[in-house]
């Protein structure tokens, strides 16, 4: 057994990457979700919920969504990288366009997932047959164009440099791209890792100290966007079980610390399953007795859709009378 040894950090400066065309994917846009086109009816559908439990919950949310958008409130969308996999940017990039989102906070993967989407139409690779030869996460343009993109940006926070980039670059899908959509956009869109979470953070271009201070910078910026949400407005955490909950909770202590009054706001957490810390800090810690906390489980793929038809619907309705 060795004592008192000292170890080194490794030097990447040796790692091999590989282009990214080379690497097979399992999503690409061809398979993406549509936004909810005019004249698409689900009303119907939400009518003849019971409601009784997630029912009257998810005709609940809807409904508080709907106002929140009349009151020009808040509407703050969480993610992890799964949603970006289910190819549900569309549903995403619609709802931003007409002005329902307001706010986009992402963890590492999924912002990853996304660009590469913006870059080649596909993204999710095969872990197992590449993390056995070495190959897993070393791909050159992913690496290498985000870890400089943060870099240069730093100060605009990762969320704004990540988008600006593509935007600059004029990746071939950013339309695709929810990255690219929030620059576009002027929408806040802040992302929040943890390192060595991400495949970039592998890349010889990788510096801790740039995504450290950038994604502070967007820690800061999601905070002023929480103390915003009393009396009325609504965060959704979609598909993040540990990183975005916990982040959410840091930065509404933070605004709550300097005297904003972020109380009476609606929270809710969709996931394939109810995780600890979502259940906890998203729809119970948060809000105390005097906001709302939902908890629906479903696949993304299915939830979110009817999620973003449902509210199109509500404030459709909602103008016409």
């Amino acid at each position: 057994m060795r004592r008192n040894s000292k170890i080194y950090p490794a030097d990447f400066s040796d790692v091999k990457t590989y282009p990214l065309s080379e690497r097979m994917n399992k999503v690409g846009i061809a398979d993406f979700a549509l936004p909810t086109l005019e004249g698409c009816s689900v009303q119907c559908l939400i009518d003849s919920l019971p409601k009784i439990l997630i029912g009257n919950d998810f005709r609940h949310l809807v409904s508080d969504i709907e106002k929140a958008y009349a009151k020009s409130k808040p509407v703050i969308v969480m993610m992890g990288g799964h949603v970006i996999k289910c190819g549900l940017a569309p549903v995403f990039i619609s709802m931003m366009e007409n002005g329902v989102i307001t706010g986009i906070a992402m963890n590492g993967a999924a912002s990853i997932h996304d660009f590469e989407i913006a870059l080649i139409g596909e993204t999710s690779e095969y872990v197992e047959a590449n993390i056995a030869t070495g190959k897993f996460g070393m791909w050159e343009e992913t690496g290498r164009l985000m870890n400089t993109a943060v870099a240069v940006d730093r100060e605009l926070g990762m969320g704004a440099a990540l988008g600006k980039s593509l935007t600059e670059m004029g990746a071939p899908h950013r339309d695709m791209s929810i990255l690219a959509s929030a620059f576009r956009l002027n929408i806040p869109l802040t992302v929040h890792v943890a390192i060595g979470t991400d495949i970039i953070h592998q890349h010889p271009s990788a510096n801790g100290a740039v995504l450290g201070e950038a994604s502070f910078t967007d820690f800061r910026i999601l905070v002023s966007e929480i103390a915003e949400l009393g009396h009325g407005g609504v965060l959704i955490n979609f598909g993040s079980a540990v990183l975005m909950p916990e982040v959410f909770l840091k930065a509404l202590s933070l605004a709550r610390n300097l005297r904003h009054d972020v109380t009476e706001f609606t929270t809710a957490n969709f996931d394939m399953i109810q995780h600890y810390r979502p259940g906890e800090n998203i729809t119970k810690r948060a809000n105390g007795t005097d906001g709302k906390g939902y908890a629906i489980t479903g696949h993304h793929e299915i939830m979110i859709p009817l999620l973003a038809s449902a509210v199109r619907e509500s404030i459709w309705n909602s103008l016409k009378h």
